[in-house]
């Protein structure tokens, strides 16, 4: 059995090295930077005097793959913090409302039947809206195709309060003009299973304890070699296979029982591959950190509406918020947005209104647009390459760019490579 050559450790890249290690595979993991995680970690930030994470992420109890990985790399048992059963706390900024979602914990959703479960001012017919997302999804042969506004009403009390800000939140593009197969997938795989499949859970550690931190040790106990400050210039490209990885500081040979899992962000990934089909939009997050310790009884998330603040965390030594498809704050400076959300905080929680120490972080490439058109530009693991396959939460994992899709990725960038060396025996 030959190496498999991992590029890119991020949570894709950590995905597949850890399947393939699993399997009992010789890894290598490449990584540009200098430490792993990619665009899921955590680091230290010396103006808030805190480590935090590049980016809030909201995982459910229906994240199969994700849970499965933490499983795998033997995660702390407190990776993942949340309430013990599915409960979705909401403000309205503009009325001062407030209130918890609570669905059921089975699949009959007689939840929606209970006023005090669901979104005040809604009835239980308005839960139906849904269907029609499932409904269209399951009319294309590819799940895909169609928009959320085609397929459900995209307004009223009910779209303004619970499926706008969850749908914005998983897709990261307006849900209006959203692709309706990766909606669908959304809803099958948690509300649509149950409130036990989504329970909310958040690294309140931290990502790089959570899922980075454990599966370089997986790896490192496993004979696996991680080479950090690797940045892969180009691909030695021969006749249907990788002979090379020409780096920054050396060209490595690819043997002829290697393989290579190319697990880079799409717009490297298609400089390396002229021709490679991808998505060619993306959408921008806003994430901002406030070094102010959350008042006693703060919920650990918060949604809100009528509000610039989205979604509000309450970790332990500070409040964060994420503000997704934020193209349009990406020209508003960090100060009058730190202003602007703490404002929002401090209405929230009843706080003081002098600004805390803050940092802003704008990811301008943080997912891709989750239209039909771009969600039918991913490729799939396989290449016109034997031995290459590809990993990413912007392949075709039927979900939209996600900690589980990309791990789900990575999974399934090992299962392709070993189909195909199954079928490489099969022939010889």
């Amino acid at each position: 059995m030959g190496t498999t050559h991992v590029v890119g450790a991020g949570l894709a890249g950590l995905s597949a090295a850890v399947a393939i290690a699993e399997g009992g595979g010789r890894v290598v993991l490449h990584e540009a930077a200098k430490q792993a995680g990619g665009r899921c970690r955590s680091y230290y930030d010396p103006t808030l005097g805190l480590t935090i994470d590049n980016g809030n992420h909201l995982l459910l109890s229906g994240n199969a793959d994700a849970l499965d990985f933490l499983k795998v790399v033997g995660a702390p048992a407190d990776a993942l913090t949340g309430p013990d059963e599915a409960v979705f706390d909401f403000a309205d900024l503009a009325t001062g409302e407030r209130w918890a979602l609570r669905p059921n914990a089975g699949r009959l959703p007689w939840w929606v039947l209970s006023p005090s479960r669901r979104v005040p001012g809604t009835r239980a017919r308005d839960y139906l809206a849904p269907l029609g997302i499932l409904k269209a999804a399951a009319g294309k042969a590819d799940g895909a195709g169609g928009t959320i506004g085609a397929a459900m009403p995209c307004s009223g009390t009910l779209y303004d309060r619970l499926w706008h800000p969850v749908l914005l939140a998983a897709l990261n593009t307006d849900p209006a003009e959203s692709d309706v197969g990766l909606a669908a997938t959304i809803l099958r795989e948690t509300l649509g299973a149950g409130g036990r499949a989504c329970r909310p859970l958040v690294a309140v550690g931290g990502l790089s304890a959570a899922f980075v931190d454990p599966a370089v040790t997986y790896l490192a106990a496993r004979g696996g070699e991680i080479r950090f400050g690797r940045r892969l210039r180009g691909l030695g490209l021969g006749a249907g296979r990788i002979e090379s990885l020409a780096f920054s500081d050396e060209t490595t040979p690819v043997g002829p029982d290697d393989s290579v899992v190319l697990a880079l962000p799409s717009w490297v990934a298609t400089d390396l591959l002229p021709g490679l089909p991808a998505p060619q939009a993306f959408r921008s997050i806003v994430n901002a950190h406030f070094a102010r310790v959350p008042a006693p009884g703060s919920p650990l998330f918060l949604g809100v509406v009528n509000s610039l603040t989205e979604w509000l965390f309450a970790y332990p030594d500070r409040y964060s918020v994420t503000i997704s498809g934020a193209d349009r704050l990406l020209d508003v400076s960090r100060e009058d947005l730190a202003q602007r959300i703490w404002g929002e905080i401090a209405k929230l929680g009843d706080l003081a209104p002098e600004l805390p120490s803050w940092q802003i972080v704008k990811e301008k490439r943080a997912t891709f647009a989750a239209t039909p058109e771009e969600a039918a530009r991913r490729p799939g693991p396989a290449t016109a390459y034997d031995n290459l396959v590809l990993a990413g939460d912007w392949t075709a994992t039927g979900l939209p760019s996600t900690i589980e899709g990309a791990i789900r990725s990575g999974k399934t960038a090992a299962r392709a490579l070993a189909c195909g060396a199954a079928r490489t025996r099969a022939a010889a």
